[in-house]
């Protein structure tokens, strides 16, 4: 389990960016340095992901976890990832942002944003090249792209995939093919409503509003505002509860981690066990999931229209990350020319050169200290 757990505590340190880039750092460690799992496993594991409630890179990385040693390694994988950012947001609770003061930490921030831009341009076009390679994805990619530069929001991300997984398995041959059944787990599924049920009635209520939120958010950090706004923001005031928003997006990480920053305000006598609460509830329900439903779904894709329909999943899922290389990776990342040629050199040299990301990291934020130092 070690291993597994320092591989994702090293990758949750470098994990800025946002799900797009952790999804690009997964498949440049997982997939193409250490061969854990192939492309099609990791684009199945993806595409599953993408329609579970929760954060679809950290349910990745529990996926990857458990296809590689079991539960023990999905608990490690979680634990390792999820680390570096529950304590950073939970000192940063505690100190009250004392390390946004610093000077160095924006210089620090900003060179780690260009890393997590050179790591999603590699994704995508890695991932395009393999799942792209007939007009029909190939549409889906550009397809789901445009749709969501020009109307970006959830209801988009989530009728570009299921209308591309139909396209796809409409078009798939319709030839008996062989048939593995699948059924849910559903010791897992019955696991998931009985935590939305239990804590409320044991006066577990911090646990139970997180529980809650992670049940019915879809979409990522960035929709888990409102929920927690409507659920445990009324207790914190609203400059706390923004500024806890601000800083998950400054640490490395999944954003959810929000839930640790506000686990610790809302219970102040005891901050860490608050965090730890808050942060256990919003990532077990698509945890959970994903435990209950994967065997119904790796069953399903033993039959032909349904790995047609996942291949086509797969190219929308491309254009997902495609769309998420310019907002908000690129916008972000991008303030000048000189970032844009640092980012250039930066994919030059992970691609071409096969330079380590620790090397690669260290030298993109010292040259970006260097210029905008």
């Amino acid at each position: 389990m070690l291993p597994i757990f320092f591989r994702f505590l090293w990758l949750g340190c470098l994990g800025f960016g946002g799900p797009a880039a952790h999804i690009g750092l997964f498949r440049q460690t997982f997939v193409e340095r250490l061969g854990w799992l192939s492309q099609e496993q990791f684009a199945h594991q993806l595409a599953l992901c993408q329609f579970l409630p929760g954060p679809a890179s950290s349910q990745l990385g529990f996926a990857i976890g458990r296809q590689r040693a079991g539960l023990p390694g999905a608990l490690a994988a979680f634990i390792g990832f999820t680390l570096p950012s529950f304590i950073l947001m939970v000192s940063l609770a505690l100190l009250g942002g004392a390390l946004l003061e610093q000077a160095w930490f924006p210089l620090l921030v900003h060179g780690l944003k260009l890393l997590a831009l050179v790591v999603v341009m590699d994704a995508v076009l890695a991932m395009g090249r393999q799942f792209c390679t007939t007009l029909l994805h190939q549409g889906c990619m550009v397809m789901t792209a445009a749709l969501l530069w020009l109307l970006p929001g959830l209801v988009t991300q989530f009728a570009m995939l299921l209308l591309c997984a139909l396209v796809g398995g409409w078009r798939a041959s319709a030839e008996p093919g062989p048939h593995t059944p699948g059924a849910p787990a559903w010791g897992w599924l019955a696991a998931f409503f009985l935590l939305l049920l239990l804590p409320p009635l044991l006066g577990q209520q911090l646990f139970a509003d997180f529980y809650l939120t992670g049940s019915l958010v879809f979409g990522g950090g960035h929709v888990v505002l409102p929920l927690l706004q409507q659920t445990v923001g009324s207790q914190l005031g609203e400059a706390q509860f923004l500024s806890g928003y601000a800083l998950a997006q400054l640490v490395p990480g999944p954003m959810f981690t929000l839930a640790s920053y506000l686990g610790a305000l809302a219970n102040p006598v005891h901050p860490w066990l608050g965090a730890l609460l808050a942060t256990l509830g919003v990532f077990l329900p698509g945890f959970l999931l994903l435990l209950a439903l994967a065997p119904l779904w790796h069953g399903l894709l033993s039959r032909p229209r349904w790995r047609a329909a996942s291949a086509a999943l797969n190219a929308s899922v491309v254009g997902l990350l495609l769309a998420a290389l310019y907002q908000p990776v690129f916008t972000s990342a991008v303030r000048a020319a000189p970032d844009l040629a640092l980012a250039a050199l930066g994919w030059f040299a992970l691609r071409a050169m096969k330079v380590p990301l620790l090397p690669l990291a260290a030298g993109l934020v010292t040259l970006s200290a260097l210029l905008h130092g």
